[in-house]
């Protein structure tokens, strides 16, 4: 997502995810807790250049992950991540892909900015709603 700004996180949310990362040594994170932690650290990915390539490619509980997504209100979000499901089963690398692949990519991908735009607005209502 070369023309997406990358998304800078008021200081409620670092202070937040810092603290979370601090307690879950000690305890599990509720669903709630988890779903914002999931969505904190999936965020550089979507904004890398290989972004959904990147996310299916990567070692995360990509499900766990969309549900995250989904439970913070970013389902904007989700969309786009289950339409590329398929990038799983692809090769490592997305030069690899077919020209209908790639162009298939692209267009999921273009409306991950808007969706992004709004991510800070959404975490912040959440957290104040199922956090606070």
């Amino acid at each position: 997502m070369l023309s997406q700004e990358p998304i800078e996180w008021p200081d409620e949310v670092e202070i937040l995810v810092d603290r979370l990362e601090t307690e879950s040594a000690d305890r599990d994170l509720s669903r709630e807790e988890r779903a914002l932690m999931d969505v904190y650290e999936t965020v550089p990915i979507l904004e890398s250049n290989d972004c959904l390539h990147e996310f299916w490619q990567s070692g995360l509980d990509h499900q766990r992950v969309i549900r995250s997504f989904d439970i913070v209100g970013a389902t904007a979000l989700v969309d786009p991540l289950n339409a590329s499901r398929w990038c799983a089963t692809r090769a490592e690398d997305r030069n690899d892909y077919s020209e209908t692949e790639e162009e298939y990519l692209a267009t999921i991908e273009e409306d991950l900015p808007g969706a992004m735009d709004e991510l800070v607005d959404l975490v912040l209502a959440f957290i104040e709603e199922e956090l606070d």
